[in-house]
């Protein structure tokens, strides 16, 4: 079961502050504006081109795919691809915020969550007079699908700690990579937020076949072919291990409050990260199942 270990003060930030960029998926302009929010509203994209869709809640009830990227909310009035976005809020322990943009998804940038970070820390942070709780497993969580594992374990200390292996074997300049990190806001500067989206060169003329990332030079993101890195350089050697820990994060910002325990995924993405705040979220809301494996 999940219980309550203790809080901490929420969160928002002191004023608005914009980001802009190409989206990678549709190649819109995008504006995205980062505003203040009242205590216990938690996070709420607003599509400002679809103005009568009301506001969507960063919670997994909301998820409705995660395919590559994570996904909220119906067809016209999604946003998709919000795990950087919520990194970054999560990653600063920024509760309450309202998320205007004016297309399906916030812009892409450099494919990580730096400049969402920056844009926050100018924004300036506020304390509130509300508590966001802390809870933690008290025995293991395990998600497993084939290869792939997502697991929560018990943990000593009152923080959230995030282990990736990443293992796209010997066939790829990938391999094999694993990277620990701790998720305070200071740790999540130093190390994490600037840490890019990833693909393989196959993946990319895929997608691109498709229309995404029409407007998205390849030197933006990490695009590896058989040499490494096409036309871009890594910031770290373990730099798509971390990545994979950043998408953890974001994903886990679903929840709606902070987590503590340590987090250790195998080869798993967006929607084994979704299955698993949606089984945290059972183990909160007093539900039994602790360990299930994906359907097929």
């Amino acid at each position: 079961m999940m219980r309550r270990i203790g809080s901490r003060p929420q969160r928002t930030i002191a004023r608005p502050i914009s980001v802009t960029g190409i989206g990678f998926i549709t190649g819109a302009a995008v504006h995205l504006c980062f505003k203040p929010a009242p205590p216990h509203t938690g996070r709420l994209f607003h599509r400002l081109d679809r103005p009568h869709a009301g506001y969507l809640a960063a919670c997994v009830d909301r998820v409705t795919g995660a395919n590559r990227r994570t996904i909220l909310g119906q067809a016209p009035d999604q946003v998709e691809l919000v795990e950087h976005v919520l990194a970054a809020l999560s990653g600063m322990r920024i509760d309450n915020c309202l998320i205007e943009l004016n297309a399906p998804e916030p812009p892409g940038l450099d494919g990580s969550a730096d400049a969402f970070v920056h844009a926050l820390e100018l924004a300036g942070i506020e304390t509130q007079a509300a508590e966001c709780p802390i809870f933690a497993p008290d025995r293991p969580i395990v998600i497993a699908d084939r290869q792939a594992t997502l697991s929560i374990f018990p943990s000593d200390e009152a923080q959230l700690k995030v282990s990736y292996g990443l293992d796209y074997g010997h066939q790829t300049a990938l391999g094999r990579q694993r990277h620990t990190h701790c998720i305070t806001p200071m740790d999540f500067i130093n190390g994490l937020c600037d840490t890019r989206t990833f693909l393989l060169e196959q993946e990319a003329l895929a997608l691109r076949a498709q229309g995404i990332g029409s407007r998205t030079d390849w030197s933006d993101l990490l695009i590896f072919g058989p040499r490494g890195p096409i036309g871009n350089e890594l910031r770290y050697a373990d730099e798509p291990a971390r990545h994979k820990v950043l998408d953890i994060v974001g994903d886990l910002a679903l929840l709606g409050c902070d987590l503590a325990g340590h987090v250790i995924g195998y080869r798993s993405g967006h929607a084994m990260n979704v299955m698993l705040v949606r089984s945290l979220l059972e183990e909160m809301r007093g539900c039994q199942p602790l360990s299930f494996r994906l359907a097929a």
